[in-house]
């Protein structure tokens, strides 16, 4: 058989055949080679220029490394390898960047259209070589099976446009093949936080996936943590939230990636095909727009960005009497209290971004504030949350120190902060 072995900057040689190899060549995924892993966060940690291929070939890794630890089945395991090279296909450009506002425009998040790539209801381009399905096909793996993993509530998958033989087991009945790729300990996380760290330079990083690998067992259908897993649960859960705070939500990156959102969010035109770009195709793409979009791009090529004026942690929000606490996480609200700000000047609402991260959080990772893992000891299972006092603390603890930001251009940070804190505040 036929394969190719890659030398991955984390975890080293990572051997792919078969279907994989297969998977790998085809467009959806090659596209990932464009699309940057942690978006623009490049212009804050020069070294963060790391692709979501290489972070789809570290969580396949990863998938076969823990599917032979839990001794599962070939057809098992071969079924989270697929699922795990594939999880990210639906990414748009700049991954989470962009997430909120498609979203909100076609109603489909990432995992949706990536269901939709693996049962061959979309395609990045028509072609006459085996797709995806076909090729998982071809190896005895159910699509279907494999797109189940990806998303607990495929609200959006319709699965009876694909051929489902009749009698199959549905797979979401063994919790445990969907928690390998989404849950509070999965393959995804276990990857990104090891190449995120390495490649930003951030040592919060830093997950002892070995222990991990070694202690995590099935328990009635379930993932569970054995209980001298625990410390490097912890660990986990640690890094998880220093990453967060540190790095993902680190507020000049926000900035870069609300302006971006905002160029885009801005177009007079259908964005649904958006999913098809990688990165310097949606910039050159907003560039010969010409207008606020190529000034956006100009400003992110040369690192010129909106300054923060004004902000308020989560706790001053209940004080805010400018706002709506329930509904200010919707874009609509965000878009319009934007407008209200530069109202006051007036400016354009061009120039004004607000930044309310909670609400799009729970869309981009819900993970974040999940420690619902569940530990074994002498054949009993215990709640992380009881088992561990530092699991119930970082579950209090905040990811982000604003509940609210307001951004512009830096000649106009004092009249707008001034403006937007007479507005929201009262």
């Amino acid at each position: 058989m036929s394969y190719k072995t890659i030398q991955d900057t984390i975890h080293g040689s990572v051997k792919l055949s078969g279907p994989f190899l297969q998977l790998l060549e085809c467009p959806e995924v090659q596209r990932l080679h464009g699309i940057k892993q942690l978006g623009l966060t490049k212009l804050i940690f020069p070294g963060a220029n790391h692709t979501r291929l290489e972070h789809s070939i570290g969580a396949y890794w990863v998938a076969e490394k823990m599917a032979d630890s839990l001794e599962l089945s070939e057809e098992e395991k071969r079924t989270v390898m697929a699922a795990a090279l594939l999880h990210d296909i639906g990414h748009a450009p700049f991954s989470h960047t962009l997430e909120s506002i498609l979203t909100d425009e076609t109603d489909m998040d990432h995992m949706d259209l990536t269901q939709e790539f693996i049962i061959g209801k979309r395609f990045i381009q028509e072609r006459n070589v085996p797709q995806i399905p076909d090729i998982l096909e071809n190896h005895d793996i159910s699509p279907q099976r494999v797109a189940e993993l990806i998303k607990e509530k495929a609200h959006h998958l319709k699965l009876t446009d694909f051929n489902v033989h009749e009698g199959q087991k549905h797979f979401n009945e063994e919790r445990y093949l969907y928690q390998i790729i989404h849950g509070p300990m999965d393959v995804d996380q276990l990857d990104y936080l090891l190449r995120d760290s390495h490649y930003t330079g951030a040592v919060h990083g830093v997950v002892d996936i070995e222990r991990l690998l070694q202690t995590v067992e099935i328990h009635n259908g379930e993932l569970v943590i054995s209980k001298g897993g625990v410390p490097a649960v912890e660990g986990m859960l640690v890094a998880r939230g220093l990453m967060f705070s540190s790095v993902y939500l680190h507020k000049t990156a926000r900035i870069a990636e609300l302006m971006l959102g905002k160029a885009v969010s801005r177009l007079d035109e259908d964005l649904t095909d958006i999913y098809r770009m990688t990165d310097w195709e949606l910039l050159s793409f907003l560039k010969e727009k010409g207008g606020f979009q190529e000034e956006i791009v100009e400003r992110l090529k040369y690192r010129r960005l909106y300054k923060r004026c004004f902000s308020l942690d989560i706790e001053e929000m209940e004080e805010a009497e400018g706002i709506d606490i329930d509904s200010i996480g919707d874009l609509d609200e965000i878009r319009g209290l934007e407008k209200r700000i530069a109202a006051q000047k007036p400016v354009s609402e061009e120039k004004v971004l607000v930044d309310v991260p909670h609400k799009e959080l729970k869309l981009s990772e819900p993970r974040l504030s999940r420690t619902d893992i569940k530990v074994l000891d002498k054949d009993r299972l215990y709640s992380l949350d009881k088992y561990s006092p530092l699991a119930r603390a970082l579950k209090r603890r905040p990811t982000q120190s604003w509940g609210l930001m307001v951004s512009c251009p830096r000649e106009l940070r004092e009249e707008l902060g001034h403006a937007a804190r007479d507005l929201i505040l009262g």
